[in-house]
């Protein structure tokens, strides 16, 4: 990386981000096991019963089939060294909302309050995203996301967790991306807890944000002083200069972009989209209440962030009229996810723009796929043009804190399984060993080659 890609202002932190179902490795329920109590078994998650569907993982795989960073203490300290050496400021972890809800829940706070303290005796600051698309099944059997009265189960989660764990922690994130969850979980199906409900998903959205505000509300309460959450955004270009590529491509961007962020700056929820619910053309939120909640003052906003989309017409379809197509112009990612920096640095400028009240940002999730290995050079060159870009968009107003890469074990992919090896450090699936990759001494060097400039 040359100097001048390393112009980011003093303070900035460069941190990872992981997520409870993708690592710990820990506590799949086997619900074909008739000595497990089915639907209802303590601690289960959704993914539990999505991953003993055939077919919904790529390879067979369910979440305790993860790179165990929870399994054994030599585990967790290896995950310590492995981040301390790695010189990042923060390490961005989600916590298993299903595991905290079941028999064993304490022993799990047990477990992440010894983590936590690992990494802050080593001066890693730790960031705690509550949900990271996982939900307890006792819930998801009430109706999940789908019903009002989870928002507040969520705000009680969240303060018991705060009660636990909170005087440990510099910085919370409610949820992870509300938009995949609620798309690829309720509306497409290709991820737990696998609905098809297309349009009509996005009741599940609107509930996962009022769960933000009870959430935030609750960690006020406990007094937390940087509360945020993380959304995913992309950049969106249509097929063709058609008027119908254009619409389309207006409309999806509304959807992916606008849809769970402008409720949280008091815009409420995007009308171009009513349409999209056959059912409840006048999709919004229940009350005026429930919109003040959503749109409480945030601390700072996190950005989820990996390649630009292109989209077309879907003329024959009334109930989602886009779909999704390749750039036949784009370079690509060894999983077919287009390559362009230069559209972070656009979603940063353009959240700036259009919301007045937007806090400082942070990239809160940002990575590639490359081929199993450890001479991943392709990450190395991907990680340096997303900071680029990053640093363009700092000097031209945005205001960005901090990145966060995705992530620092080949983990557990949700429906990729481990198929999609995104990691700085790769893991034997047997022995669980773990190799730094390229890209792990690259990071490592650019941490470094930032600190110790003088400012």
């Amino acid at each position: 990386m040359t100097e001048s890609n390393l112009l980011l202002p003093r303070g900035f932190g460069f941190g990872i981000v992981s997520a409870a179902t993708a690592v710990e490795g820990l506590d799949a329920a086997r619900l074909d096991d008739e000595s497990a109590s089915g639907l209802t078994h303590a601690g289960a998650s959704i993914w539990d019963v999505f991953a003993a569907s055939p077919g919904r993982i790529v390879d067979g795989t369910t979440r305790a089939d993860g790179p165990g960073h929870l399994r054994s203490s030599a585990n967790v300290s290896t995950d310590v060294d492995l981040i301390t050496h790695l010189g990042v400021s923060h390490s961005r972890i989600s916590l298993s909302w299903s595991a905290l809800t079941g028999a064993e829940s304490g022993n799990r706070y047990d477990r992440y309050s010894r983590y936590i303290d690992d990494l802050l005796a080593k001066g890693v600051e730790v960031v705690v995203t509550l949900t990271h698309y996982d939900m307890p099944l006792t819930v998801m059997t009430d109706g999940g996301w789908l019903v009002r009265d989870t928002a507040e189960v969520f705000g009680d989660y969240a303060a018991t967790v705060a009660a636990k764990i909170g005087d440990r922690v510099s910085r919370w994130v409610t949820m992870n991306s509300p938009l995949v969850h609620t798309a690829y979980g309720y509306g497409l199906g290709i991820e737990a807890p696998g609905l098809t409900m297309l349009g009509e998903s996005l009741r599940a959205g609107i509930n996962q944000l009022v769960g933000h505000g009870y959430a935030t509300q609750a960690l006020r309460a406990s007094g937390a002083q940087q509360i945020g959450i993380a959304n995913h955004h992309t950049r969106v270009r249509p097929a063709s200069e058609s008027r119908e590529d254009i619409a389309a491509a207006e409309l999806y961007s509304i959807l992916h972009n606008r849809a769970f962020t402008d409720p949280l700056f008091g815009l409420g929820f995007p009308g171009e989209l009513a349409g999209l619910i056959a059912s409840s053309p006048d999709l919004d939120f229940a009350s005026a209440a429930d919109a003040h909640l959503v749109a409480q003052p945030l601390d700072f906003y996190g950005v989820n962030y990996h390649h630009p989309v292109m989209v077309a017409a879907a003329t024959d379809n009334a109930t989602i009229p886009f779909t999704l197509v390749e750039d036949p112009a784009a370079a690509t990612d060894d999983a077919g996810w287009p390559l362009d920096p230069s559209a972070l640095t656009q979603v940063l400028l353009e959240l700036t723009a259009q919301y007045p009240a937007l806090p400082p940002l942070y990239v809160t999730e940002n990575g590639t796929h490359t081929a199993p290995g450890i001479d991943d050079a392709d990450r190395c060159e991907y990680v340096d043009q997303h900071i680029t870009a990053i640093a363009a968009a700092i000097r031209d107003g945005a205001d960005v804190r901090g990145y966060d890469h995705w992530t620092l074990l080949d983990c557990w992919e949700f429906g990729e399984g481990l198929t999609r090896p995104m990691g700085l450090v790769a893991v034997d699936p047997l022995s669980q060993d773990r190799t730094p990759k390229a890209s792990y001494h690259h990071y490592a060097a650019l941490i470094a080659a930032h600190r110790a400039r003088s400012y």
